[in-house]
């Protein structure tokens, strides 16, 4: 498990192309038949990444967690973004279509991953926070979410926004999770933008072809920097962040959401004329 330490924005607005890439990108998450995890210190937040072809993937604590499996005091929220998956949790089986999204509430031990084709692998990314309460396993498909629709296209924003983990949707502690799909056409996500500085926010960037990019926009409004990302990599966003983008075509991305306010709509926006 990779660690990355919390910044203060006034350090984070002298980082230079390659120290912001090392403290806010996740490069490589999916390795065939690997498990990978970064342990972020904003609001203690495990993001991660398993692509199970040939042999099943547990979830499992390692020493940083300091507990005895992954999910004594967590909860987490798995999204499969490729092949069709099979999760079994404490001996109960669900399949993951593509977008579909599980749910695991803390106490539960046993956590195996799989695809059901090992020619067309599932790709499962998740993102674990801390739990202090107990709820079921759910799963929900990606037709069933609360969608809302948003933007226009003569914004370049047309996009549809699917509330997956959140209080009126699958019930969790403190994990909030969805899937932004964007329209053809439409390049821009989460403009104008937000800041909410009571929880971090983390970001999967994917359906994106080989040469596509997105440039994410991050840092205090006055004091913005970007970051070029690639498909099926990852941004780590601190509460004082905005947390925008703009691509070279459209895309899909997952947001996570933990902290201290589980209020979907609790942020401050910030009107593009607010930027430097």
């Amino acid at each position: 498990m990779e660690i990355r330490h919390s910044s203060h924005p006034s350090d984070a607005k002298r980082y230079d192309t390659e120290q912001l890439r090392k403290h806010f990108l996740i490069e490589k998450l999916f390795e065939a038949d690997q498990v990978h995890m970064v342990y972020t210190h904003e609001d203690r937040m495990v993001i991660g990444g398993a692509q199970p072809v040939k042999e099943a993937l547990s979830i499992e604590a390692p020493d940083t967690l300091k507990t005895e499996y992954f999910l004594e005091r967590r909860e987490i929220g798995f999204v499969n973004i490729a092949g069709d998956a099979v999760i079994t949790v404490d001996g109960e089986r669900h399949e993951l279509g593509k977008l579909d999204t599980l749910y695991v509430g803390k106490g539960n031990r046993d956590i195996k991953l799989e695809s059901k084709d090992a020619a067309d692998p599932a790709k499962l990314y998740f993102c674990s926070a801390l739990a202090h309460a107990v709820y079921p396993t759910r799963k929900m498909a990606i037709g069933d979410a609360d969608t809302r629709y948003l933007g226009s296209q003569l914004t370049s924003n047309e996009r549809e926004l699917n509330r997956i983990l959140h209080a009126d949707g699958i019930q969790t502690c403190q994990l909030m999770m969805g899937i932004t799909v964007l329209k053809p056409g439409s390049v821009w996500n989460t403009m104008p933008s937000h800041t909410h500085d009571r929880r971090m926010e983390a970001y999967l960037y994917f359906d994106l072809n080989e040469d596509a990019r997105v440039f994410h926009m991050m840092g205090e409004p006055q004091e913005t920097r970007h970051l070029v990302v690639a498909n099926e990599q990852a941004i780590i966003s601190p509460p004082w962040s905005v947390h925008s983008g703009v691509g070279t075509s459209n895309y899909t991305f997952i947001w996570s959401m933990a902290g201290e306010n589980y209020t979907f709509d609790d942020m401050d926006e910030v009107p593009a004329r607010a930027f430097k």
